[in-house]
C-alpha cells in the first residue's frame, strides 16, 4: 500500500522491541536488565504490542533454524550482493526479520512507498503520472522553476506533463534523467541503474563530471553500474521493459540475482542464493512474478536448483 509512513516514535519503539527480542534470545538478561525490560513493557501498552509482534516474527524463525542442524550450518550468499558472504542461515533470517519489522529507513525520506506486491499509480500536482513498481519509494521536490523526483528505491515509469518552464528530472543514484517531452522507466537496482525511454527522449547527466551527457531516445535503454561505468545504448522493447506493470518479467539471458531482486518485490521476506556461481547463472523466458511459489517452481525446473523456506527467508541452492 502506498503512503505507509511510520512516525519517529513508532520506529524507535519497533527498534527497541527488536533489540529486546534479540538480547533475550541470544544471552538472556541480567537481573538489572530484566528490571529495565519490565519497566519498558509497562511504560506503554504499545511497547507490549510491539514486543509481541517482534517476538513472533523473529523468535519463531530462530527456533526453527536452531532445531535443524543442517539449516543451522548452511552457508548462503545474499541475492543482493555480488560478493561471497558466508554466514549462518540463522543470522540471515534474523537480519531479514529485523529489516522487515522495521520496514527500512525510507519512511523518513520518501513521500510515497509502495508495499510488497503493490503497484500504485501516483498523480502529481502538475498532471504527470508515476507508475510505481512494488517495493519502491519516491520523494517529491517541486518548486516554481523545477520538478524533481528522487527515486530512492525500486522502479517507476514516468509519464510527464509538458511544462517547458519547469524541467522534470528524476534522480536515481548518481544519475539524473531530465524529460524532453517524455515517457520513460527508471530502475534503481542493486548493481545497476537502468533507464528505458518509451516516448520521445531524455537527457542523462551524472554526478561524475568526467562523464559526458547523453541523450537517450525512444526505444533505447542504457545502464550505469555501481562503479559509475556507463554501458552501451541498446534497443529496448517497451512491452518487455514495462511487463512488471502486469505482474510479469521478461528475461533475456538475465542472471538469477536479477530475477530474485524482482521476486522479492512480491514476497514478504528475503531470498538468498548459495554461492556466486548460482547467482550469476543466466535464464531467459517470460514468468509471472506475483506468485512467488509458482515463480520458484519455474526456476527450479529451468535451472535445476532447490529452494528451502524458513520463516521470512527462502534459500536457493544447487
Amino acid at each position: 500500500m502506498a503512503n505507509r509512513r511510520l512516525t519517529q516514535a513508532q520506529r524507535k519503539r519497533h527498534q527497541q522491541a527488536a533489540d529486546w527480542v534479540l538480547r533475550i534470545g541470544e544471552a538472556g538478561l541480567s537481573p538489572e536488565e530484566l528490571k529495565t525490560f519490565n519497566e519498558w513493557l509497562q511504560r506503554d501498552p504499545d511497547n507490549r504490542r510491539a514486543y509481541d509482534a517482534a517476538e513472533q516474527l523473529l523468535g519463531d524463525s530462530s527456533t526453527a533454524i536452531r532445531s535443524d542442524a543442517a539449516l543451522n550450518s548452511f552457508e548462503v550468499e545474499p541475492a543482493r550482493s555480488g560478493k561471497t558472504t558466508a554466514g549462518t542461515l540463522l543470522g540471515l533470517v534474523v537480519a531479514a526479520g529485523v529489516f522487515l519489522y522495521l520496514d527500512g529507513p525510507l519512511y523518513f525520506q520518501a513521500d510515497v512507498i509502495s508495499g510488497t506486491g503493490d503497484l500504485p499509480v501516483v498523480e502529481l500536482e502538475d498532471g504527470s503520472t508515476v507508475h510505481m513498481n512494488a517495493e519502491s519509494a519516491i520523494a517529491f521536490d517541486y518548486s516554481e522553476r523545477t520538478r524533481t523526483i528522487r527515486l530512492l528505491k525500486g522502479e517507476a515509469f514516468f509519464e510527464v506533463a509538458a511544462d517547458p518552464a519547469r524541467p522534470f528530472t528524476v534522480t536515481a543514484g548518481s544519475m539524473q534523467v531530465t524529460a524532453l517531452g517524455t515517457a520513460f522507466d527508471v530502475r534503481l537496482g542493486d548493481s545497476e541503474t537502468d533507464v528505458t525511454v518509451t516516448h520521445n527522449s531524455v537527457l542523462l547527466t551524472f554526478d561524475n563530471p568526467e562523464q559526458a551527457h547523453l541523450q537517450l531516445n525512444e526505444g533505447e535503454r542504457v545502464g550505469l553500474d555501481s562503479d559509475g561505468v556507463l554501458g552501451d545504448v541498446v534497443d529496448a522493447n517497451a512491452n518487455a521493459a514495462l511487463a512488471w506493470r502486469n505482474g510479469m518479467l521478461v528475461l533475456d539471458n538475465a542472471p538469477l540475482s536479477y530475477v530474485v531482486e524482482e521476486l522479492e518485490r512480491h514476497f514478504h521476506g528475503r531470498i538468498f542464493i548459495s554461492g556466486a556461481a548460482l547467482a550469476n547463472r543466466k535464464i531467459s523466458g517470460t514468468m509471472a512474478i506475483s506468485d512467488t511459489r509458482t515463480a520458484l517452481a519455474f526456476l527450479e525446473q529451468a535451472l535445476g536448483l532447490k529452494s528451502i523456506s524458513v520463516g521470512p527467508a527462502i534459500l536457493l541452492r544447487d
